[in-house]
């Protein structure tokens, strides 16, 4: 098997946040262990991709026990705006409401209800040089 990068989401309710992701993201879970009552690994194939997840624990916390989110997950997708709507309906929260970005995308995040936050836009339709000159402008 070739390697592969598959992020693993830790959350509160591992059964809710897969149920989620299903409606959100149409999900589709391709393995799933358990420990009891407990999700310590479930593989889920979602947009275009795989992420795992699993239930929080004294080790790995999740970003309501942290506080905050220590990463995004980002998502290049050709309608950014269907997918936060459907994330929106199963749930999820607008960080940023989608629109067009200075960078040549369309996008926008959400922050599902286990406070993971997904990053929702286009390809960038500008050069890297474009890119970073809109950057630089942004910034001031």
């Amino acid at each position: 098997m070739p390697s592969m990068l598959r992020p693993k989401l830790v959350v509160h309710d591992a059964p809710a946040a897969i149920a989620f992701y299903e409606k959100a993201f149409d999900a589709r879970v391709v393995e799933k262990y358990t420990a009891g009552d407990t999700v310590v690994m479930a593989s889920m194939q979602l947009l275009g991709g795989f992420i795992s997840l699993k239930d929080e624990d004294d080790t790995d916390r999740s970003p309501a026990r942290l506080g905050g989110v220590p990463v995004i997950v980002d998502v290049v997708c050709e309608d950014p705006d269907a997918v936060a709507g459907r994330a929106v309906a199963a749930g999820a929260e607008i960080v940023f409401e989608v629109a067009d970005q200075p960078y040549g995308a369309r996008g926008g995040r959400v922050r599902d209800p286990f406070g993971h936050e997904w990053l929702l836009q286009t390809q960038p339709s500008m050069t890297p040089e474009e890119i970073q000159r809109a950057i630089d402008e942004m910034m001031g």
